[in-house]
């Protein structure tokens, strides 16, 4: 089913403090997808986050697309833009990583997360990168799916010691 009230528009740095439920929805969705980690709490996460966009957007090109259902956001992409090129690989003089793709869970399965993806394609085209990144939870199966869908395919795996977290500690 295809969502076409929800409209998507680029923001900048303005609409940090307005993703926070998003983005603690999304980490909601991560504690489901991955019970054994021990994350932070919303108080800590968000803030934490929250940091990170404010640093991440004043770097030339990172972008923020909100999806908005009137005047309801529902969901939202956040994109990194860092210079390049990589060390290892041949890629361009610019590299994007999608930072947070969120879409509120009432508006899941209707095409939101979809548009915004293609949307940061587009923004991505218009500023002549053509190297993305996009990282996922290892449990998170549906995402890789949809990413895999759109031509991405897995290029590093990350491995973790996570002290606080029984299952990822040194044996």
């Amino acid at each position: 089913m295809s969502d076409t009230g929800v409209t998507v528009r680029l923001a900048g740095a303005e609409a940090i403090d307005a993703l926070e439920p998003l983005w603690l929805a999304l980490h909601e969705h991560h504690r489901r997808i991955a019970p054994e980690l021990v994350m932070f709490g919303d108080e800590r996460s968000w803030p934490l986050r929250r940091d990170l966009y404010r640093r991440w957007i004043a770097e030339p090109g990172s972008f923020i697309l909100l999806a908005e259902d009137g005047p309801a956001l529902v969901g939202y992409a956040f994109t990194h833009v860092f210079d390049g090129p990589d060390d290892t690989w041949v890629s361009g003089g610019r590299i994007a990583e999608l930072e947070t793709l969120s879409v509120a869970a009432s508006h899941r399965g209707r095409g939101v997360g979809t548009r915004l993806l293609d949307a940061v394609d587009a923004r991505l085209s218009e500023l002549g990168i053509g190297d993305l990144y996009i990282s996922t939870l290892a449990d998170n199966h549906a995402a890789a799916r949809v990413y895999e869908r759109r031509g991405l395919r897995p290029l590093m795996v990350t491995y973790a010691r996570l002290a606080a977290s029984p299952r990822f500690t040194s044996s």
